[in-house]
């Protein structure tokens, strides 16, 4: 996957068939914000993560909650072998449905 410092937003966006109010407030940046960074403005590190996580890797991020990453945290720490093996199945998974 190309990394989004190459990607160009306007193109995501026009590939979802998004106009720049409905792709952008997805991401809690304004319309004109969004206009600036479609315009070559650099864009910074935590929007860039925001916009592939929800336009690019398509993820819900309002139904992510704290408890989510409490979840992920402990098994990364506790339980590296059992996280290793759902993430791998969750990806097989996520494969075999596209």
């Amino acid at each position: 996957m190309k990394t989004l410092e190459k990607i160009d937003p306007r193109e995501i966006r026009r590939k979802l068939g998004l106009n720049q109010q409905q792709f952008w407030s997805r991401i809690g940046v304004t319309q004109s914000g969004g206009s600036r960074y479609e315009s070559g403005r650099n864009m910074p590190k935590p929007v860039r993560e925001l916009l592939r996580l929800v336009h690019v890797e398509q993820i819900d991020i309002q139904r992510i909650k704290r408890e989510d990453f409490e979840v992920l945290e402990y098994l990364k720490e506790h339980e590296a072998e059992l996280f290793k093996s759902l993430k791998k199945a969750a990806r097989t998974k996520m494969k075999n449905a596209a």
